[in-house]
């Protein structure tokens, strides 16, 4: 029995910086709580295309890979992931980040956007091993990466600054099966 689908993903484009504006409005507090705080600027739909720009950009110089998460049906943006800090040569490794309207959380969205991620790091971009920090309080996201694969590999002592304290985050990764 095959599992249907609920969400995509692809990459930003500039015509999705109004829906990228509103989703992290919508959201600010929310992913605050678990990621870096912005700058006031960050807020705009300037710096939105801004950014979408760069990932394009970014993406050219296999740097990194960034995708809006869009449910199926109505093709609405819920989220944004991407691989970011790819390494070529010796590593051939990247930081998995992602984030979901707090509304959709919990209906198995997230896992499905990793996997279609962790599938194309894999499969196209040829990478070995894709790594993600959590902080440890973040159960969802613990078992959102579980879900798709990943293991624990440890804690890293106040990695992250986030809210202006420096944050451990529970470390996990997975290895390309084909390595």
């Amino acid at each position: 029995m095959s599992k249907i689908a609920n969400v995509f993903i692809r990459p930003l484009i500039l015509s999705d910086a109004v829906e990228l504006l509103s989703l992290e409005k919508r959201n600010r507090a929310f992913f605050e709580s678990y990621s870096i705080a912005h700058p006031e600027n960050y807020w705009t739909l300037e710096t939105q295309k801004e950014l979408i720009e760069k990932w394009e950009q970014n993406t050219k110089k296999e740097l990194e890979y960034r995708f809006g998460i869009f449910k199926i049906g109505e093709e609405t943006l819920i989220g944004t992931i991407g691989l970011f800090q790819v390494f070529r040569g010796p590593r051939e490794s990247a930081l998995l980040g992602y984030s979901l309207d707090q509304e959709h959380n919990g209906k198995g969205y997230t896992t499905e956007a990793t996997k279609l991620v962790v599938d194309y790091a894999f499969e196209i971009l040829k990478l070995h091993r894709i790594e993600a920090g959590v902080m440890p309080n973040n159960i969802g996201s613990i078992r959102v990466l579980e879900k798709a694969g990943f293991h624990k590999e440890g804690i890293a002592l106040k990695n992250v600054k986030i809210n202006g304290s420096w944050e451990d985050h529970q470390m996990l990764a997975i290895i390309n099966p084909k390595d």
